[in-house]
């Protein structure tokens, strides 16, 4: 999808909405009115798209300084339209993440799960980002009630079909290792072991 660099756009539509006024005062309306139509066009995309699609390239690129710098230059998340508004709360939540901010980054997520999510793949993402920071906060209730609503979706991204199957090897894991704490010394040999029972010798 071609994307527009946001500082041009800006410059678009100032040359679109002052020159055609300019124009419409000096020659008559009918000569600033293109002029005027393209700045209107691009003011209203900017609204209602904001940087969403240049800032997800940077959260790609892990250069979360310069998508966070993107998404700043969005006029506010409440004008976007609905979809891109969540994607936007999804961004923000994603930068605080790779920064370790998990306060600030389940806020965020919260918030992305309160919109109109544009398909069962963002919220899934979601979900288990905010079961992975409940799982970091030794919360595993939480994380255990977010991952099965995640599993619930029909995911079609191959990417976090596998970070469900991660999660839920994380979570069985971490189940083995409180049954054995709970079974004191002997339960530590027998996961030492696999959780295999040693064979009685034959004689």
């Amino acid at each position: 999808m071609f994307i527009i660099n946001i500082y041009l756009k800006f410059a678009l539509i100032a040359v679109g909405l002052i020159g055609g006024i300019a124009l419409s005062a000096v020659w008559g309306f009918w000569y600033g009115f293109p002029l005027i139509l393209m700045g209107i066009i691009l003011l209203i995309s900017y609204l209602l798209l904001g940087t969403i699609q240049s800032a997800s390239k940077l959260v790609e690129a892990g250069d979360f300084d310069a998508a966070e710098k993107q998404l700043n230059l969005t006029a506010t998340p409440k004008f976007l339209y609905i979809t891109n508004r969540a994607v936007y709360y999804i961004m923000q939540g994603s930068i605080k993440a790779g920064r370790n901010d998990m306060k600030g980054a389940e806020a965020e997520f919260n918030t992305a799960l309160s919109l109109d999510l544009p398909s069962d793949d963002e919220k899934a993402l979601v979900l288990l980002q905010l079961a992975n920071i409940n799982a970091q906060k030794q919360k595993w209730t939480q994380a255990r009630n977010y991952f099965k609503e995640a599993k619930k979706l029909k995911v079609t991204q191959s990417q976090i079909k596998e970070q469900i199957a991660y999660f839920e090897k994380a979570l069985n894991n971490q189940g083995q290792m409180k049954a054995a704490r709970s079974m004191g010394p002997r339960g530590g040999q027998m996961m030492g072991r696999g959780g295999k029972r040693r064979r009685p010798k034959v004689r």
